[in-house]
């Protein structure tokens, strides 16, 4: 494997950031998954998950150890927490705007404890108009959350495992992924305290997966480039539900998204799309965490008396691309420098 083949997985995991946004722009005006084009899209959280063991495996599998958890983690948390940070102050400004924010209804003290809450990542599911977010803030940080605790395992014990003790981890997070899928209906818990712990089941399963592929070697070599890794991805995610539902998005996890990352890492991207790619992989990180305070706004606007169906077909396209722009600003003149200060002033390796 070389560098070369992360440019086409970075660029499909900026596909699915995009679908994301999409999807939570599209599931405020159709929350009928059924009926919605882009119903799927809460899947692209386990490609992310799936594509995390693979690039933790391949980065870390051989030095772990030698660096030692302390190195490890800053490393995770210099990669991550800038947006975690950012993601939680741009919640807090949404909340606190007058038009279409709720902190009037809550003390300072109370705003004060959900914004800690987001900052640190501590799980704090308190506002019922907010469904009861695990972070009400930022409600794409439920993910980061169990991608730190997944991190943690893997540095403590992933890591260090032979690969027939993972395959038996897998084996069990394949049928606690099926039950979930099963007891629910679907797979879209994780975000909420009524489901909470459905996160964990799709972390286990699909960053295990990843780092299965990884430690095996599991690469479909092949020539379809960039262009048939992402045709693959959007077909899940724009995938049309079926009965049973909880059985189609329990094999899309468990078969397909493992066979694209596996696709995605045994081909060259094409020299026309080799910049895209690369400017994908760069702006999902930001695009999902700093998105979701415009998606807010686009719910309080639907109850407005201004509001009328026919300027959907305008709203969502231009908010998807400003927002796709926003988290290139955030990313070029905030994630980057403060990322590049921190692995400066704490010697991250």
């Amino acid at each position: 494997m070389t560098r070369n083949h992360f440019v086409v997985l970075d660029g499909l995991r900026g596909i699915a950031a995009i679908a994301v946004v999409i999807f939570h722009f599209m599931e405020w005006v159709i929350p009928d998954f059924s009926d919605n084009f882009i119903g799927h899209g809460y899947l692209a959280v386990d490609f992310f998950f799936c594509l995390s063991g693979f690039v933790i495996g391949y980065a870390y599998d051989e030095k772990v150890r030698a660096i030692g958890f302390w190195n490890f983690a800053k490393a995770r948390l210099v990669r991550l927490h800038p947006l975690v940070v950012i993601g939680s102050v741009l919640g807090l400004l949404g909340f606190l705007f007058p038009l279409f924010g709720a902190a009037e209804h809550y003390s300072f003290s109370s705003v004060l404890i959900l914004f800690l809450s987001s900052l640190f990542l501590i799980p704090y599911p308190v506002l019922e108009s907010r469904a009861f977010n695990l972070f009400s803030l930022n409600a794409p940080s439920w993910s980061l959350f169990w991608e730190y605790i997944v991190n943690i395992g893997y540095a403590i014990w992933l890591s260090k495992i032979h690969r027939k003790t993972l395959t038996v981890f897998l084996c069990i997070a394949a049928v606690w992924l099926i039950y979930t899928s099963y007891h629910y209906g679907n797979l879209l818990g994780g975000w909420s305290k009524d489901n909470w712990e459905a996160g964990a089941a799709r972390v286990c399963y699909s960053f295990g997966a990843g780092l299965f592929i990884y430690r095996n070697r599991w690469i479909i070599q092949n020539r379809g480039g960039f262009m048939l890794s992402a045709a693959f991805l959007l077909m899940c995610l724009l995938m049309p539900f079926f009965s049973p539902n909880w059985l189609i998005d329990g094999l899309i996890v468990l078969f397909l998204f493992p066979f694209i990352v596996s696709l995605g890492a045994g081909t060259s991207v094409e020299p026309a799309f080799s910049q895209l790619a690369n400017w994908l992989g760069n702006i999902s990180y930001p695009l999902y965490m700093t998105h979701y305070w415009a998606i807010w706004f686009f719910g309080a606007y639907l109850s407005h008396p201004d509001y009328t169906p026919g300027q959907l077909i305008y709203i969502i396209p231009a908010g998807t691309l400003f927002l796709i722009g926003f988290a290139h600003v955030v990313m070029k003149f905030l994630d980057m420098p403060l990322r590049a200060y921190l692995k400066k002033k704490l010697a991250v390796r």
